[in-house]
């Protein structure tokens, strides 16, 4: 019998049912804190114990527990990790490095906690307070043995923080608001999770610095002044294993701030190249953030930007007081991600190559890094700036802001000194920005700039480099000529009905000489109607024949026609003359035979942006364009008679290498006829779009070349508004 009970054992035993997956998780933590209580050699390495064994063990449990769970619900493990802080013991002990080795395998099984658990666990205060501390020993120290584990555990948080940015202050803060609290440097604000934190069961809980949980189920000790009180067994026996903890603050470098980034940035001098790469690759991933909070952390809570400078200077320091120039040209181009230079291994080696590296490979960094980081920083300053220029109105601090802005400048600009006044120059860099929405907001700030009643702002801005006129050819008045000039053309100019771009154009596409007058805006007394129309006829049909008739839309439209931009025209150049009425500007541009046509023009850094900008139009998108059309047509209004003449005389004898308005215009609908001959269907899609736009059709399906389509329709729009502002001028300057 007793034998075959024996045979049977096995199936006996293969039929009962396995510990629950809780029982089997606290037996090996169990077994962990058991050590501490009954050994008494506390130098044997860690890999001598059954510790690394119990970590894996209970690792296994949670991921086995979260595989069998639906997403998002904590199972029991995670929750006795969670409430009994088994995390904060851990870095406890691996603060000590007790037994040694300790802190390694602590780094090891946080990482892979955070790396393998599917579950958001950073919002749990039981989580993000040691992994803030754990932060904290990684990078004290350089080329220890821990380094490997150290990169791997920084980099897995910053990844977790890619996923949930708003983390992001938890790893960043300040710790100088904290040292007025009771001894600790680990304050955590709970007030920046409120309505983020759904899974953490305890974010009402003091944040004390408990640095050791009850491994047993006990409530952790409660520290008082400085020195913690041993609550139980666990935490008498690592008193006597000289691991009693200490509360952060007494061990918190000079500046009270260090944090992730240091960590990172300490892990960036390691001599072991991968470990400094991975440390470079964590700093740009924080960078990256798309987060605005964690930009603001990075910049105003960290030492980031100072540190990076500081190690530029240093490593500029460094070089050598004199290289070779042409030494300097022969290094290849550095790559930061692949700076490993052996001095033995090249064969044009020379002094203080190996330094010239290191600083080239970390301006590269530098460089990365700004191309990488998130614009918020200069998104919010522009809007603050583009504020604060809509609402001022004293005129004294109206001036200091505009020479603080552009600076006092005045005389013509050379593209060898655009950038003399920083600001200025990086203000108008940024309306060709490579995000949108920069280049967009800098557009508003100067659009909003150009409406204020300060003359220096149009003189920095454009009209110094127009003093002179040098834009034009000079031709003297020829006898045959005269007759041309007295029919309202000017001299040499070509008529744009003869240029061979404009021969298709049919006598229906234009407006009669009295069409244009009759949608006018109504003569008054002190405007009545006069002579002298063939000129303004001209000029208006000018700008209304740019667009071929195959990419006019605004036709088969109703409500889109010119008597909008007749009276938008009208009521906004009555405005800008009645504030540029106490400059003093002239009637008439200066006399050619009196300007200095030999001087090199330029039309100033200004001008050449929105120029270069309007030359995209077919390529950028629809909101950039309306904000560059906007800027143009706002300059367009001023009642100056060289803006005049530079931004809407289509007839200027424009002096060679020269460009205005028009000619930019011209070159992107010569563009414009050769791609529409590449996209079929394209007046129907046209079509299409401008109703889209105007909310005349729901959206659809994705249209082909939509970027140029939008830039069609604003192009015909904007040749409209500027023939609207040409005619309303010369009715205005042509009264007695």
């Amino acid at each position: 019998a007793v034998i075959h009970f024996v045979s049977l054992l096995p199936h006996v035993i293969r039929l009962a049912p396995s510990l629950p997956l809780q029982e089997d998780f606290v037996y090996h933590w169990k077994a962990i804190t058991h050590y501490y209580i009954e050994t008494s050699d506390d130098k044997a390495p860690v890999t001598d114990t059954n510790i690394p064994s119990h970590l894996d063990q209970m690792l296994g449990i949670l991921l086995q527990e979260e595989r069998e769970r639906e997403f998002g619900v904590t199972g029991p493990c995670m929750e006795y990790l969670l409430h009994h802080k088994i995390l904060e013991t851990l870095y406890t002990l691996g603060k000590a490095d007790c037994p040694p080795g300790m802190k390694q395998q602590v780094l090891v099984f946080y990482t892979k906690l955070l790396g393998r658990i599917q579950q958001p666990l950073l919002p749990h205060i039981n989580v993000h307070r040691p992994v803030q501390k754990l932060i904290r020993l990684c990078g004290e120290v350089l080329a220890t043995p821990t380094e490997n584990e150290e990169i791997q555990f920084l980099c897995i948080v910053c990844a977790k923080l890619k996923q949930n940015p708003y983390l992001v202050n938890f790893f960043l803060e300040n710790k100088l608001k904290s040292l007025a609290s009771k001894g600790t440097a680990d304050v955590i604000s709970e007030e920046s999770l409120k309505g983020q934190d759904s899974l953490s069961t305890d974010t009402g809980q003091s944040c004390q610095p408990e640095e050791l949980s009850g491994a047993a189920g006990l409530e952790p000790p409660e520290f008082e002044d400085e020195s913690p009180q041993p609550a139980d067994e666990l935490s008498a026996s690592l008193d006597n294993l000289a691991v009693a903890p200490l509360p952060e603050a007494t061990v918190v470098r000079p500046n009270q701030d260090y944090n992730l980034v240091n960590s990172l940035l300490n892990l960036t001098r390691s001599p072991d190249g991968r470990i400094a790469v991975k440390a470079c690759e964590g700093l740009m991933l924080l960078v990256s953030l798309p987060e605005p909070a964690a930009a603001k952390c990075l910049t105003q809570s960290t030492c980031l930007c100072e540190l990076l400078t500081d190690r530029l200077a240093s490593l500029y320091k460094a070089l050598p007081q004199s290289v070779d120039p042409l030494d300097i040209e022969t290094v290849e181009a550095i790559n930061w991600g692949l700076d490993s230079y052996s001095h033995k291994e090249d064969a044009s080696a020379f002094p203080g190559k190996r330094a010239l590296i290191s600083f080239l490979s970390w301006f590269d960094y530098c460089d990365q890094l700004i191309k990488e980081a998130q614009k918020m920083g200069i998104l919010t300053s522009t809007a603050l700036l583009h504020r604060i220029v809509r609402q001022v109105t004293s005129d004294v601090l109206l001036q200091e802001m505009v020479f603080f802005i552009l600076g006092e400048q005045r005389e013509p600009e050379t593209l060898a000194d655009i950038s003399r006044h920083p600001l200025r120059h990086r203000l108008i860099e940024h309306c060709d920005h490579i995000s949108d929405e920069i280049s967009i907001m800098t557009l508003r700030m100067f659009e909003h700039l150009l409406q204020k009643p300060n003359e220096h702002i149009l003189y920095n801005l454009v009209l110094r480099n127009l003093e002179e006129r040098n834009y034009t050819e000079y031709k003297p008045v020829c006898p045959e000529d005269k007759d041309v000039v007295e029919n309202g053309l000017i001299a040499g100019a070509v008529d744009l009905e003869e240029d061979p771009l404009f021969t298709d154009i049919s006598p229906d596409n234009t407006l009669s000489n009295q069409e244009w007058l009759s949608s006018s805006p109504p003569a008054t007394p002190d405007h009545p109607k006069n002579d002298g129309k063939t000129e303004v006829h001209k000029i208006v049909n000018s700008f209304l024949c740019l667009v071929p008739d195959e990419a006019k839309s605004s036709y088969h439209v109703e409500g889109t026609g010119y008597d909008t931009y007749l009276r938008d025209a009208h009521r906004q150049f009555r405005d800008y003359c009645a504030i540029c009425l106490r400059w003093e500007w002239p009637g008439s541009p200066k006399a050619l035979e009196k300007c200095n046509l030999e001087a090199t023009f330029f039309e100033g850094h200004f001008l050449k942006v929105l120029f270069d900008r309007m030359g995209r139009i077919l390529d950028q998108p629809y909101d950039v364009n309306l904000q560059v059309t906007s800027v143009l047509s706002r300059l367009s209004l001023f009642p100056h008679p060289h803006i005049h003449e530079y931004l809407l005389d289509p007839y200027v004898n424009l002096a060679s290498g020269c460009r205005s308005l028009f000619s930019v215009i011209v070159r992107v609908v010569g563009d414009l006829m050769v791609r529409i001959q590449r996209i079929p269907d394209f007046t129907p899609k046209l079509l299409l779009v401008r109703k889209r736009l105007l909310g005349l059709e729901p959206e659809g399906p994705i249209i082909d070349h939509i970027t140029l389509l939008e830039g069609v329709i604003v192009l015909e729009e904007f040749c409209k508004e500027l023939a609207a502002i040409a005619f309303v001028k010369y009715h205005a300057s042509s009264t007695p």
